[in-house]
């Protein structure tokens, strides 16, 4: 269904994106610091929920838009690529984000679980970058769109809880790391920035 170049590049992408300490991670940290690994750890599995629910919805919704119009389809992408090249052309241009460690109230490991899925499923940044993010990986003529998507938000999700239990485990003698996370933030938005600049400039010349 997808050629093996397809997938490495969306990991390799998924990747470089989760290596930027984002708002997800920045929380993440914080109920570890708050409540210690357990509480992290579900707080990491909450936000990847939250993840599941938005690759969920464009899967369904896109797949759909494709049987009713592979036009229509051919025209998400595009505008898609042109989304991501906006959001690259803006990370670039932003000045440094602030890392420091948000402030939030402690709670049970539990509860930091509840809370995190909500908090992601209604970032409309979040259900933004799904739409614009998983169609350009997809190819109909390989197989279910549906299946397709499905797949891809998986890999996703797994990855994103995968990524946030290892932060959490290793949190302790990278600690010192994590207090230099404002030199790292001087890089971040020129990070991302490429990513998504780079990643729309390859869908954008491919339907050419």
């Amino acid at each position: 269904m997808f050629e093996f170049s397809t997938l490495t590049t969306f990991v390799a992408v998924v990747l470089g994106l989760f290596l930027i300490p984002g708002p997800a991670v920045l929380l993440v940290l914080t109920r570890t610091m708050q409540g210690g690994r357990r509480t992290g750890v579900l707080t990491g599995l909450g936000i990847a929920c939250g993840d599941f629910v938005h690759a969920l919805a464009a899967a369904v919704g896109l797949s759909a838009l494709l049987m009713t119009s592979a036009l229509a389809f051919n025209a998400v992408k595009l505008i898609g690529a042109g989304y991501l090249i906006y959001l690259g052309i803006k990370a670039l241009r932003a000045p440094p984000a602030d890392p420091s460690l948000p402030k939030v109230p402690s709670v049970s490991a539990a509860r930091a679980f509840w809370q995190a899925i909500p908090a992601e499923v209604l970032n409309p940044k979040t259900a933004l970058f799904f739409l614009a993010f998983l169609p350009q990986f997809v190819h109909p003529e390989r197989g279910s769109t549906l299946l397709q998507f499905m797949l891809l938000g998986a890999i996703f999700v797994v990855m994103s809880a995968a990524y946030t239990t290892l932060i959490v485990m290793v949190m302790r003698p990278l600690s010192h790391i994590v207090k230099r996370l404002r030199w790292i933030g001087r890089w971040q938005g020129k990070i991302i920035g490429s990513i998504f600049i780079a990643l729309g400039l390859k869908v954008a010349m491919q339907h050419r």
